[in-house]
């Protein structure tokens, strides 16, 4: 493997006592709800600027890898995303930990990080500079596109009504028009307020719409909001990893979606894991009951958004381009360093680099113990912490995780307001996730359209510039077979029952 002779640098005594601490400090920032991995590496970042370059990279990539892993333990305890990547894990988690298996959903959780994380970086060590290719080859109208096809995700995300989906992620795309449009600057919906011209801050609104509802169902009822085993059961490790490797494609699968749109600027881990959990649900096997408990929906999010990680560092090394945006804090922290990206950068720095992605691989593989360590001792405070510490706790964490992103009060306004709506409207069953979907694919859209439209307005060319490329026409055909996949299947299989039948 390139850059071989680099793992001894990244082995020594302090390169690990760094990496060991950025594992651990990035886990417990990215535990708690409305502290993202962006504001991990941000808050850690000056800390990193009298140390060696090396070890320095090898500290923010730590924090990093371990505050995408952190949001997994709100996710299934909370039922609240502790970053934006870990939405798709409270679909099986919270479920999954609700029956009494917080242990198990959480060890399930750890061992696909680490899986997604290493494929992500070896990935990052061995092919980045061909990779790095399929990021300049996506123009504002791929990007538009491949935002279409997040939305279309809203049919897997229905549970049980897809007009019910459809009307979520349509509020969702209505709530990214608040404030200032992204390219025209035009001010939109503020009915004259200048707090709303900043718009709806995503975690803000992550926090509201799947925290407070599980608060307000707290206090309104007796008892435990998990199942309470009165045995020990440990990390469960033997029965995850068996399930797990019964389940390889799917994590595997997941960790490629993962890597591939890490690669791809702005994407991030929350687009990826929505994918990959599309894409297991659709290929599930017969008695899997993704949204109710299923562990392979924890895989295919938590493999996939850990192998953002890496996959964001493809651009954000080789071209300069943050992949995602705690890449562009790294990117930041880089300069200061005096490390120059591009395409030079492997041949003129290659120790450097190696070292880092030597690092980043050894705190993935340190992330298996902590992970497992914290996680178990994380589940059995949240089921035996009485609810008169554990309410007041949570809540005091989703106001200062919602101010603490722009020093703005008007943020936990606008997130106890939407934590209140979301509750009324799941007593009707509509549900956050598409909401939340809408919230954050639509700036992409939006500025997509309105780049691609002037583009082609310009070119005289509108129709080739939407449907004229070859990977819009990809995205455009991956999107009607994710759509119409659920209908066809239900179709073949009403056939072949009823063939059965005669």
């Amino acid at each position: 493997m390139a850059g071989f002779e680099h793992l001894l640098t990244a082995l020594t005594p302090l390169n690990l006592a760094f990496a060991l601490f950025g594992v651990v400090a990035g886990t417990v920032i990215g535990a708690i709800p409305g502290l993202t991995a962006t504001m991990s590496v941000a808050v850690l970042v000056p800390l990193t600027f009298a140390m060696p370059t090396s070890s320095a990279l090898i500290l923010m990539g730590a924090i990093y890898t371990g505050a995408i892993y952190g949001g997994a333990y709100s996710a299934i305890l909370l039922n609240t995303p502790g970053t934006p990547s870990a939405i798709a894990t409270t679909f099986d988690g919270y479920p999954l930990a609700k029956k009494g298996d917080g242990d198990y959903a959480i060890t399930i959780a750890c061992l696909a990080s680490v899986i997604g994380g290493l494929i992500g970086a070896v990935a990052l060590m061995t092919l980045a500079p061909p990779l790095s290719e399929v990021a300049l080859a996506f123009g504002p109208v791929e990007y538009f596109w491949l935002a279409i096809f997040g939305l279309s995700l809203i049919a897997a995300l229905s549970e049980g009504s897809l007009i019910k989906g459809v009307a979520g992620g349509a509020l969702g795309l209505l709530l990214s028009c608040i404030g200032v449009a992204e390219v025209a600057g035009d001010v939109r919906l503020t009915f004259g307020s200048q707090t709303m011209l900043s718009g709806i801050q995503i975690v803000a609104a992550l926090i509201g719409l799947f925290c407070i509802p599980v608060l307000i169902d707290l206090v309104a009822q007796p008892g435990h909001h998990l199942k309470v085993d009165s045995g020990s059961r440990g990390f469960r490790l033997g029965e995850a990893v068996r399930y797990l490797w019964g389940d390889k494609i799917n994590a595997v699968r997941s960790a490629v979606i993962g890597t591939v749109v890490g690669i791809l600027p702005g994407a991030g881990g929350s687009i990826a894991s929505l994918v990959s959990y599309s894409e297991a649900q659709r290929t599930a096997k017969p008695g899997q009951q993704y949204g109710k408990g299923e562990p392979g929906g924890i895989i295919a999010s938590e493999s996939a958004n850990n192998a953002t990680v890496g996959g964001g560092f493809i651009p954000t090394l080789v071209l300069g381009i943050p992949g995602t945006p705690p890449d562009a804090v790294i990117l930041g922290a880089l300069l200061v360093q005096g490390v120059r990206t591009g395409p030079s950068l492997f041949a003129n720095q290659g120790e450097i680099v190696y070292t880092f992605i030597w690092g980043l691989i050894l705190a993935t593989i340190l992330m298996l113990p902590t992970g497992l360590f914290i996680g178990r001792y994380a589940y059995r405070t949240i089921i035996t912490l009485p609810k008169a510490l554990l309410v007041p706790a949570i809540a005091f964490m989703t106001i200062i995780g919602s101010y603490a992103i722009r020093n703005n009060i008007s943020d936990v306004i606008i997130m106890i307001v939407l934590g209140g709506f979301g509750w009324v409207i799941g007593r009707f069953g509509f549900t956050a996730s598409p909401i939340v979907l809408g919230l954050i694919l639509g700036p992409i859209a939006e500025s997509g359209f309105v780049q691609a439209w002037t583009i082609g307005r310009a070119t005289d060319n509108q129709m080739g510039m939407f449907f004229g490329r070859p990977i819009s026409i990809a995205i455009i055909v991956f999107t009607l077979f994710t759509l119409l996949s659920p209908f066809v299947l239900a179709r073949l299989k009403k056939i072949k029952d009823q063939a059965h039948a005669d």
